[in-house]
């Protein structure tokens, strides 16, 4: 393990992780758009600029509070989630409306709680924004699982949400802590072991005993690929899909989106795990045709 933990390098560590989440994201959701479908036959990308989604605005925020914080704090993140919140931006209708309510005035605790009859959200919208989490604990995998599980409650409190979002910053850490891609099954199996038993968990168990398929559709099938947007239907698939390809972002990304599904939030995960690692890193021309990141993310740390 690499353990470099300065206030900088966790920094340029979540930037870098933040910045493959983001081609992820735009890229991915490209292929929504039917005049597109030709091009992903033959694996060619669309003219840019690609625009990212509430995906990588969320996990802007996410990063700006570890900057100004040096952890998450819930009520901060709330509230910059509120703030920063562009409805243009492709949110779900859910998250959509208890953003709204948090800029009225409304407290997430009850918001959140109320959710979906009260069982909270088990989207995946927690684990879609956490890589940068990871990334920034690169030394400490657990706390990258434990402050992902407090980034999660804001918006999602079912325990799948959460669960999601801390199996996707333990593969982040794991990734950026190592001096060499790790091996797809080694990677696996570390993120089961630091989360709790659950329907996520399953999944990445099955993730895990998949890892010899070629046929990506067949492991979408299983797995899932976020068409329902649940945090487990899409989680399993999403490291799956990074484990594989560790050391080539374009081959992740087209393995997948690929099956289709959630992809801009698929995509999103993946690319985000994988550019928390050097070897990682998305192909220049992709970062260039990717929308630049927010204007108000910091550039240094606080």
């Amino acid at each position: 393990m690499i353990a470099y933990s300065s206030s900088d390098r966790r920094l340029e560590r979540s930037l870098a992780s933040l910045r493959g989440l983001a081609v992820g994201d735009a890229l991915g959701s490209r292929f929504f758009v039917p005049a597109n479908y030709a091009l992903l036959q033959r694996n060619e990308v669309p003219e840019g600029p690609w625009r990212w989604t509430d995906d990588t605005e969320m996990a802007s925020s996410v990063l700006a509070v570890l900057a100004a914080h040096h952890r998450i704090d819930q009520d901060v993140l709330a509230h910059a989630f509120a703030t920063h919140h562009d409805q243009e931006r492709e949110y779900g209708a859910s998250v959509d409306r208890l953003l709204g309510r948090l800029r009225d005035g409304g407290d997430w605790r009850a918001l959140a709680a109320t959710q979906f009859k009260g069982q909270g959200s088990w989207g995946n919208g927690a684990a879609m924004r956490v890589a940068p989490i990871g990334a920034w604990y690169a030394d400490d995998p657990e706390q990258a699982t434990h402050q992902a599980e407090i980034s999660a409650y804001p918006t999602h409190q079912h325990r799948e949400a959460v669960v999601g979002a801390m199996a996707v910053a333990a593969a982040s850490a794991i990734v950026a802590g190592s001096d060499r891609p790790p091996a797809p099954d080694a990677l696996l199996g570390a993120v089961i072991d630091l989360i709790p038993r659950s329907a996520v968990g399953a999944g990445l168990r099955r993730a895990r005993d998949m890892l010899d398929y070629s046929d990506v559709a067949t492991v979408a099938a299983v797995l899932g690929c976020g068409r329902r947007t649940t945090a487990h239907d899409t989680v399993p698939f999403a490291l799956w899909s990074a484990a594989r390809n560790l050391a080539d972002f374009e081959a992740a990304f087209w393995s997948t989106v690929r099956v289709g599904g959630d992809m801009d939030t698929t995509c999103a995960i993946a690319g985000g795990v994988l550019a928390a690692g050097a070897a990682g890193a998305p192909p220049e021309a992709w970062v260039e045709q990717t929308e630049a990141l927010p204007d108000w993310l910091p550039t240094a740390v606080a």
